[in-house]
C-alpha cells in the first residue's frame, strides 16, 4: 500500500495530464470505445482470465483520472462519468496494473479496432507514478545504478576492463592472431559499439562473438570503458529526466571518442530508447549514424565483408521477435535475412513477426522481482510457442529476451539453447586463412 499522497505529489502527476501541448495523449485517452478486442492480444489476460488485465482497463485507469480533473462533466458528476480521484487506492491499482501487468509490448495496438496506442498511455500513467515517487523500488534501483555508475548493473570500471582484457586474450588464442582485439576507449573509430551490462556480467561469450564478427569484417571499432550501456530503464520507469541523462551518457561519449557510427547492441528497448526516443529526450538531431547491430551484420553479409557457412549451424532454429525491434522497430525482415544467412534450418513460431507474443520480460518486468511469479506464469505462452516449433535453438537479438527465455527454458524444462544473433553468426563465420596468419 502507498503512503498518503501529498498535494504536491498529486499536482506533479496531474500536470502530466494537463499538458495541453500533448495532443496525442488527449486523443488516445478519449478514443478507446471499450470494445474488448484487445483482451485476446494480451498475455496477462490470456493467462489469468481476469478483467483487470484487459488492456482497455489500463487505458481506463488513466482516462478516469483525466475525466475527473480535466473535464467539467467528470468534476461535476464523477460517478456518472466514471471519473476517479487520484488517491492512494487508485495509485495502488495503477502500480499493480501499469508496472506489474504490462510489458508495453504493443501487441494490443495491433489488435485494437481504432489503433489506440495503449503502451503510450501506460507510459503516461507510469510518468504520473514516477512524479509521485511511486516507481517499484526494484525497477528504480536499476535506473539509479545506471545514473550513478554508468551501467544498470553497477559494474565497476576496473571489473569491466578486467573482463574485456580476459576476453581479448581468449579471442587472440582462438584466432591465433595477437592483432585480434576487443578495443577500449580508442578514438576516431568507425564503430562505437555498445553492450547490455549483462554481457560482461553473465554472458561474456556474447562480447567475444561480436568481436569475432568485427575481426572477420576488418572493422575499426571500440567500446567505452565507462559508458557502454545500451539499456535505458528510464524509458520504463517513467522518469524522463533520468531517461535523458542515460541517453546523454552515450551521446557525450561517442563525441568524446569521435566515433562515426553508434552501433546499438542486442537490446530491444535500449535500441528504441536511444535511436528513436533519444533525439526527443536530448532535443537534438544526432550528428552521427545510429543503427542496430543486426543491421550492421546485415551490411557485412551483403557487402561480402563476412562469409558465412550456414551448414555450421545445422540444428533447427526458431526466431523470437523482440517487441521493440520488430513490432515497434521495423526489423522483421532484416533479422530473418541475417538468421537465414547463418542457419540451415529456420522455422517460424505461430504467430511470429509483428504479431508475435512478447517474451514476458519486457517493460522493465525482469527488473521487478516482486512480479516474478506473474512474469513466469505468462511465459508459458512463449514456452508453448517454442515447443510447437520443435526447434533446438531459439535466437533473439535482445539480451532482455535472452534472460526471460532462459528462465522460461528452466521453468518449463524446454531443453533448448538460446543464442543472440551475434553468437549464431559467429558460429557460422568462415575466416580466411590469411586473416589468422
Amino acid at each position: 500500500m502507498t503512503n498518503n499522497i501529498t498535494n504536491e505529489q498529486k499536482a506533479k502527476a496531474l500536470a502530466i495530464l494537463s499538458n495541453t501541448s500533448d495532443s496525442k495523449l488527449e486523443t488516445h485517452l478519449n478514443a478507446c470505445v471499450r470494445c474488448g478486442l484487445c483482451a485476446s492480444s494480451c498475455m496477462y489476460y490470456l493467462t489469468m482470465k481476469e478483467g483487470k488485465y484487459i488492456p482497455a482497463r489500463k487505458v481506463d485507469q488513466v482516462s478516469s483520472i483525466y475525466r475527473r480533473y480535466q473535464t467539467w462533466q467528470g468534476a461535476m458528476f464523477p460517478s456518472l462519468f466514471n471519473a476517479r480521484e487520484l488517491n492512494e487506492e487508485t495509485c495502488d491499482e495503477m502500480i499493480d496494473s501499469l508496472f506489474g501487468s504490462c510489458t508495453m509490448c504493443g501487441r494490443c495496438v495491433k489488435h485494437c479496432s481504432i489503433g489506440v496506442d495503449i503502451p503510450f498511455i501506460v507510459k503516461k500513467g507510469r510518468e504520473m507514478l514516477a512524479a509521485m515517487d511511486l516507481v517499484p523500488k526494484t525497477l528504480q534501483a536499476t535506473v539509479d545504478a545506471a545514473i550513478n555508475t554508468g551501467n544498470n548493473m553497477g559494474i565497476p570500471t576496473e571489473e569491466f576492463v578486467d573482463t574485456i582484457q580476459w576476453m581479448e586474450e581468449e579471442l587472440q588464442d582462438e584466432l591465433e592472431d595477437p592483432k585480434a582485439g576487443i578495443f577500449l576507449d580508442q578514438p576516431d573509430k568507425n564503430v562505437f559499439y555498445t553492450l547490455n551490462p549483462r554481457e560482461p556480467k553473465f554472458f561474456p561469450l556474447s562480447i567475444s562473438a561480436m568481436a569475432k564478427v568485427f575481426y572477420a569484417a576488418g572493422e575499426e571499432w571500440t567500446l567505452s570503458s565507462k559508458y557502454y550501456d545500451v539499456t535505458n530503464y528510464g524509458y520504463f520507469n517513467g522518469n524522463n529526466a533520468e531517461a535523458t541523462q542515460i541517453a546523454r551518457n552515450l551521446y557525450d561519449e561517442i563525441h568524446r571518442l569521435h566515433g562515426k557510427r553508434l552501433v546499438l547492441g542486442e537490446c530491444g528497448h535500449g535500441s528504441r530508447a536511444m535511436r528513436w526516443e533519444g533525439p526527443n529526450y536530448l532535443k537534438t538531431q544526432y550528428d552521427f549514424d545510429t543503427i542496430t547491430v543486426v543491421e550492421l551484420i546485415g551490411e557485412y553479409i551483403r557487402s561480402g565483408k563476412i562469409k558465412l557457412d550456414k551448414t555450421l549451424n545445422d540444428k533447427v532454429v526458431t526466431i523470437h521477435d523482440p517487441c521493440n525491434l520488430v513490432r515497434n522497430g521495423g526489423l522483421l525482415n532484416e533479422i530473418r535475412f541475417v538468421v537465414n544467412s547463418a542457419a540451415a534450418h529456420v522455422v517460424e513460431m505461430t504467430p511470429y513477426g509483428t504479431d508475435n507474443f512478447c517474451c514476458g520480460g519486457g517493460g522493465g518486468a525482469l527488473a521487478m522481482s516482486e512480479y516474478n511469479e506473474r512474469r513466469l506464469k505468462i511465459g508459458q505462452i512463449k514456452a508453448d510457442q517454442i515447443t510447437a516449433t520443435k526447434a533446438e535453438i531459439v535466437v533473439t537479438p535482445c539480451h532482455n529476451c535472452v534472460d526471460q527465455l532462459t528462465q522460461i527454458n528452466h521453468t518449463y524444462k524446454l531443453g533448448i539453447t538460446i543464442k543472440t544473433v551475434a553468437e549464431l553468426v559467429a558460429d557460422a563465420l568462415v575466416i580466411e586463412n590469411e586473416m589468422i596468419q
